[in-house]
């Protein structure tokens, strides 16, 4: 059996967007299944959405959706075309506040009047597809993304924060530039993802307050 070809798309926020919401949700189960460490959110939460919440999901206007698609048939001619087996995702731009974090953590000045900021988050790629660098290929296609837009802000601030024992993954993202400056919480990590509702009412338990997450940051430069 030959290798499949892999082909990396940003999802549209209005072409095929139910068949899009479908392949999304699809993807994401399978994702909470054989990975739940991976994510903030849980397999039964995401079990119970209905399309329309996976739709609304895909069009938010505060984040962009990358997807590795794998056996793509027709290649660049047919993006999208194929199965789904990769995701990252961008959130923004935020605002300088929503951005903040305690000093505690480690944060970066924030230059609000000369940069737009965005979270990087929810990396994913299904068990059979690691590998060949395709992690680093989604984010680039991310970064990329960011680059080209044409805001007023030339510099485009990009945040992310990962669990201190995936040193792979770690390394992937020093090798793409981004720079440990700090550390976070898990109630942070899941806030500054847009997940903040998913919290419980007090965030004092140890699995939400220690300060063991890292921070790894990035400054682009517009194209």
């Amino acid at each position: 059996m030959s290798e499949p070809s892999y082909t990396y798309i940003r999802v549209s926020k209005t072409d095929a967007l139910e068949s899009s919401a479908q392949q999304y949700r699809h993807l994401r189960l399978q994702g909470l299944e054989a990975s739940p460490e991976s994510f903030s959110s849980t397999y039964e939460t995401e079990a119970a959405f209905s399309n329309d919440d996976w739709i609304r999901r895909l069009s938010a206007p505060d984040r962009e959706t990358f997807i590795c698609v794998a056996n793509a048939a027709g290649g660049q001619d047919a993006p999208g075309i194929g199965d789904w087996v990769g995701q990252v995702t961008l959130r923004g731009p935020m605002s300088a506040r929503e951005f903040s974090l305690p000093e505690e953590a480690g944060q970066l000045t924030i230059n609000s009047d000369n940069e737009e900021r965005w979270q990087l988050l929810g990396l994913f790629l299904l068990p059979a597809h690691r590998g060949g660098g395709r992690g680093s290929r989604l984010c680039r296609e991310a970064l990329s993304h960011l680059q080209r837009r044409q805001p007023d802000a030339r510099t485009v601030h990009v945040r992310l924060m990962v669990k201190p024992d995936n040193q792979k993954i770690v390394q992937m993202y020093e090798r793409l530039g981004f720079v440990h400056t700090g550390q976070c919480t898990l109630a942070e990590a899941m806030r500054a993802a847009g997940d903040g509702h998913f919290l419980p009412s007090d965030t004092s338990d140890p699995k939400y307050s220690n300060r063991s997450g890292i921070i790894m940051n990035m400054h682009l430069q517009r194209i």
